[in-house]
């Protein structure tokens, strides 16, 4: 997986979102918030090729969290991240 070029994270009045820039990439019908987790796994995969595995790790290695757990919640947060169209 991979992120999609042109959405980025913004801290908006202390909530963490993703958004798209550039013109062709405006819709309005869906914004992206992000808990403190998803917005720091976003950050450490930009511009990376990565997997559920990846996003666990990251997690392991920065929350006391047990590797099953952290498996469970990277497979939910990548599934959410490609409903919303803002991975590939």
């Amino acid at each position: 997986m991979r992120t999609k070029t042109g959405f980025v994270l913004k801290d908006v009045c202390g909530e963490k979102i993703v958004v798209a820039e550039g013109r062709e990439n405006i819709d309005f019908t869906k914004i992206i918030s992000m808990n403190d987790s998803a917005a720091y796994l976003w950050e450490k995969v930009q511009d990376i090729d990565f997997d559920v595995e990846t996003l666990k790790t990251l997690l392991c290695d920065e929350y006391d969290v047990d590797e099953a757990t952290a498996l469970a919640d990277s497979k939910t947060i990548a599934n959410q991240w490609l409903e919303a169209g803002i991975i590939k």
